[in-house]
């Protein structure tokens, strides 16, 4: 195998989409041990050194035997697919039935290791992916306690956003996008209940895809709330993403909700990339409502956002309000309350008998007698939610769950997007997460670009359930008119 100036040319390989990649592997001129190589290179210099980003827990002790495999395969039957030899970096809560740990961050999980791989997991090993290592996160998927800090978990400290140290790396997915801003990795995995895949995108200058609950496998995943939880693609460029999500979807009959996919689910995304998807799109925005906590940087990245948009040919239609959620008294997390508590016992039970915690109340017990290193910022949260009841049948809970779907879909989301015709709403970061993630309806979040010292703002496109392909079209002809991912300055 020759080493061509694509491998010499460092540039090349971070900015080079899947595609370009493959290419590169079929002609001879790069190898997954290579690319897994360098990624490993990556994390060797910048992880725990340098400006120490923390970004990754674990490396899979497997991962160049993998790729050594892979590219033998490659050589003898041909590729598999799109994702063959590709490095792909899980979140800590993703199980992954291998020589690393499975914790979401908590040091009560410090020694669990996974019998099985997740749904998503099984499905990225049989596309070819190498598993290249865990991501930190927040812990406890940032449902443990009101003061913790985005990107820290007790099991591997503080995450930093590779821009700028003094920026929110965002939360709960962030190793999962600081891992591929700094390229540790091609591709990630995060998880999101409300925010927690767009956030850390917008804040990494990254593409993030929060997929629609039930597009993906929650099977394997440590939970926090299943009316709210999906894993999904976060990635460099939109073209990457698209091809990760596809490689992901599919029905699981361990997960009912992904019975709602059928015949909504694509095993290819990249045909929805149309740099003239933005033609004649009619996408809402809410300016005084979400524009408004902005800093005034940030409010003119948006503000060139909408006229490049315009630009585009987009009609921005201007919106007062988008579902009845936004007014503070009928604002609240009580379903996550009660399902956190329900789910992760559920979880925690079948572990066995060898794991240090079996419910919910093992964990705050733990955290309490190793306080030192478990709680810095406290667990109130693990605290408020322990002392639900747990049952389903509560009409606290019951109550909460239906009123939550009436306001973010029937009185909101759908309503709004009906009235006004519209193709898309369009939110600054993930400052608007909150309303479809109780609405179960997915996000595309593309970077934006940067304020003046430096800090990266990501522009969120939501739709209807099961619209990923206009949303992947609108994020991916955005992206190719504008083109604001750069590479972090080490």
């Amino acid at each position: 195998m020759r080493e061509s100036y694509k491998l010499r040319n460092k540039d090349w390989l971070e900015q080079a989409t899947i595609l370009e990649l493959q290419k590169a592997m079929s002609n001879g001129e790069l190898t997954s041990m290579q690319l897994v190589s360098r990624c490993l290179e990556y994390i060797s210099r910048l992880n725990h050194k340098g400006p120490n980003l923390n970004a990754v827990l674990e490396v899979n002790p497997d991962a160049l035997h993998i790729a050594e495999t892979l590219d033998s395969e490659r050589k003898v039957k041909g590729m598999r697919g799109p994702l063959h030899g590709i490095p792909v970096l899980v979140k800590d809560n993703v199980e992954t039935g291998d020589r690393m740990h499975t914790s979401a961050g908590s040091v009560a999980l410090e020694s669990h290791y996974a019998v099985h791989d997740a749904t998503i997991v099984r499905k990225l090993r049989d596309a070819g992916a190498v598993i290249i290592g865990k991501a930190n996160m927040t812990e406890w998927a940032n449902f443990m306690s009101e003061s913790m800090k985005n990107g820290y978990s007790s099991r591997g400290g503080q995450v930093r956003n590779p821009y700028g140290a003094t920026f929110d790396c965002g939360g709960s997915s962030s190793g999962s996008a600081v891992g591929v801003a700094a390229h540790f990795s091609t591709l990630s995995i995060g998880t999101e209940t409300s925010g927690s895949i767009l956030s850390p995108a917008s804040q990494n200058n990254v593409v993030g895809i929060k997929p629609t609950v039930g597009l993906v496998s929650r099977t394997g995943i440590i939970p926090l709330s299943h009316s709210q939880d999906t894993a999904g693609p976060i990635a460099r460029s939109v073209t990457d993403a698209a091809i990760l999500l596809g490689a992901l979807t599919g029905i699981d009959p361990a997960d009912p909700i992904t019975k709602t996919s059928v015949e909504r689910n694509y095993r290819d995304y990249t045909s929805f990339l149309n740099s003239k998807s933005l033609h004649g799109a009619r996408i809402g925005v809410a300016r005084s409502l979400y524009f408004d906590g902005l800093t005034n940087e940030q409010k003119e990245v948006m503000e060139q956002a909408l006229r490049d948009l315009e630009g585009e040919g987009v009609t921005i239609i201007e919106l007062e309000s988008i579902s009845p959620m936004e007014k503070d008294e009928a604002w609240d997390y009580k379903v996550l309350l009660h399902e956190f508590k329900s789910d992760l016992n559920h979880y925690l039970a079948g572990l066995g008998r060898g794991s240090a915690v079996q419910s919910l109340s093992d964990v705050i017990a733990f955290n309490e007698s190793h306080s030192e290193r478990a709680m810095k910022y406290g667990q109130d949260i693990l605290i408020a939610s322990d002392k639900t009841s747990g049952m389903m049948t509560e009409s606290d809970y019951l109550d909460s769950r239906l009123r939550d779907l009436e306001l973010s879909r029937t009185r909101g989301i759908d309503v709004v997007m009906e009235e006004h015709q519209l193709d898309a709403l369009l939110f600054p970061n993930s400052n608007g997460a909150g309303i479809p993630a109780k609405a179960g309806y997915p996000s595309v979040t593309v970077p934006g670009g940067f304020t003046k010292d430096g800090e990266p703002v990501g522009v969120t496109f939501t739709g209807l359930a099961y619209s990923e392909p206009a949303l992947i079209g609108l994020a991916y002809a955005y992206e190719q008119a504008t083109k604001h991912r750069k590479a972090p300055a080490f």
